[in-house]
């Protein structure tokens, strides 16, 4: 697998993560709550995941959404407190 698509990988798999739980990263970066830099490093965060093939597996069968993140979860804190900050607005 190319750099690129490792990449492209682990975006989506932050994308997916963030939309369990109920957090539009496309939204909060339209509204200046998330620059491309926190992306990136949101990302490269995922890229030093282990074990890819597990979270895809756990994204599926929590695709109805989720309280939180798993634990092995390189983007944990991150991603919950967005969606706390969302849920309390």
């Amino acid at each position: 697998m190319s750099g690129k698509q490792r990449y492209d990988e682990h975006a989506e798999l932050v994308e997916k993560m963030a939309e369990a739980l109920g957090v539009d990263l496309a939204e909060e970066t339209m509204a200046g709550r998330w620059t491309p830099e926190e992306m990136q490093a949101t990302v490269s965060r995922c890229l030093g995941c282990t074990d890819p093939a597990h979270c895809k597996g756990w994204l599926e069968e929590n695709k109805a959404g989720v309280e939180e993140t798993p634990g092995y979860c390189r983007n944990k804190d991150l991603l919950e407190a967005m969606r706390a900050r969302l849920a309390s607005a």
